[in-house]
C-alpha cells in the first residue's frame, strides 16, 4: 500500500518537472525565435535603407573627382525635426513610420529607429524619443528596450567611448558619430535632453540597465 502511494507521488512529481521543463524550453524556444527573426527583419530594412544612400553617393561622384560625398554634417538638408523626411511620405517598419537607422557595429546593432517611442514601438525597434531631429544639429533621444537579450539596447553597456555609431536619415545623410561619455541616471532625469550641442548633431542613446534600477545613457558627437 505504502509503495503504490510512494510510486504515485513519483509519477505526479516526475510529470511536474517534464512539463516544467517542456515549458521552460518552450519559453527559450519563442524568445530566440523572435530574437533571430525580429534582428534578421531589422538588418534586412536597415541593408536596404543604406543603399539608397550608397546610390545617392554613387550620383554625387564626378568624372574629375572620384571620391564620393560621405558624413555630410556642413551640407546637411535642413528637415522636419520630428520626420527627418524634408516632407516626403517616409518609410515604414512592420506598419510604423521610420526616421532613420542606426548601426552600432561594436555591438552588431542594427536597426530602423520609428518615429515615435511607445509600447508598441519599443517592442518593435527602437524609437526616436526627443530633440533636433534625426542628424539635425542639436541633440536627438533615442529611446530603446533592454531585454538582456541582445535585442534592441540590451547591450549597450558594452559599449566604450570613442565607439563609433553611424546614422541614416530620410534625406539620406549618413553621420558617423563618435561615443564620448557613458554614465547611469535615475529613470526620472530628463536634465540632458536639451543641451548646448556647439552647433552639431549629437544623439544620446537611452535604455534601462540591467536590473531596471537606473538608465544608462550614451552621448555621440557627430564628426
Amino acid at each position: 500500500m505504502f509503495e503504490s502511494k510512494y510510486s504515485k507521488l513519483l509519477t505526479v512529481i516526475l510529470v511536474v518537472v517534464i512539463i516544467a521543463i517542456l515549458g521552460l524550453l518552450g519559453f527559450l524556444g519563442y524568445d530566440w525565435y523572435q530574437k533571430y527573426f525580429l534582428e534578421n527583419d531589422a538588418l534586412a530594412f536597415v541593408e536596404n535603407y543604406t543603399n539608397e544612400v550608397d546610390e545617392k553617393n554613387d550620383n554625387n561622384t564626378t568624372s574629375d573627382d572620384n571620391s564620393t560625398a560621405t558624413n555630410p554634417i556642413d551640407g546637411i538638408e535642413k528637415t522636419n525635426t520630428v520626420s527627418g523626411s524634408s516632407g516626403n511620405e517616409m518609410p515604414t517598419y512592420k506598419g510604423f513610420n521610420v526616421v532613420g537607422t542606426i548601426e552600432i557595429p561594436a555591438i552588431d546593432l542594427n536597426y530602423p529607429i520609428l518615429e515615435k517611442v511607445n509600447k508598441s514601438t519599443l517592442e518593435t525597434s527602437v524609437g526616436f524619443l526627443y530633440g533636433a531631429g534625426i542628424n539635425q544639429v542639436g541633440n536627438s533621444v533615442i529611446a530603446g528596450h533592454n531585454y538582456r537579450n541582445g535585442l534592441f539596447f540590451s547591450n549597450n553597456k558594452r559599449l566604450n567611448i570613442g565607439d563609433t555609431i553611424y546614422i541614416t536619415d530620410n534625406s539620406k545623410n549618413r553621420l558617423t558619430y563618435k561615443i564620448y561619455d557613458k554614465f547611469e541616471t535615475t529613470p526620472e532625469d530628463a536634465s540632458f535632453y536639451s543641451r548646448d550641442t556647439g552647433g552639431v548633431p549629437e544623439v544620446t542613446l537611452s535604455t534601462c540597465n540591467d536590473d531596471s534600477s537606473k538608465r544608462l545613457i550614451i552621448f555621440a558627437r557627430a564628426e
